[in-house]
């Protein structure tokens, strides 16, 4: 992080972000079990997702109350999702 702004140094995000893109590219080809696989890919999703909320959307610079208001709609998509998921089976 640079000291002096208080903000991130953009590249060395999106330098970690290339990286877990490398990450799923190789667990996708990789001959474990489906789930074991799709865990992994979701884990990294996440992960890649969360640099991005926090980093290039500036949540880490911002107080309790607009996080909140970020994540606030998260378990809806989950359950819109798993109901969606619910519908192929």
């Amino acid at each position: 992080m640079d000291h002096a702004t208080g903000h991130p140094k953009y590249f060395a995000v999106f330098g970690m972000l290339a990286l877990l893109t490398v990450l799923e590219v190789g667990v996708a080809f990789l001959s474990w079990s489906k789930t074991t696989i799709i865990l992994l890919l979701v884990l990294l999703a996440v992960w890649k997702a969360l640099l991005v909320a926090l980093y290039f959307m500036h949540l880490r610079f911002e107080t309790n109350r607009i996080r909140i208001m970020a994540v606030a709609p998260l378990p809806l998509a989950v359950i819109l999702v798993i109901a969606v998921i619910q519908e192929f089976r």
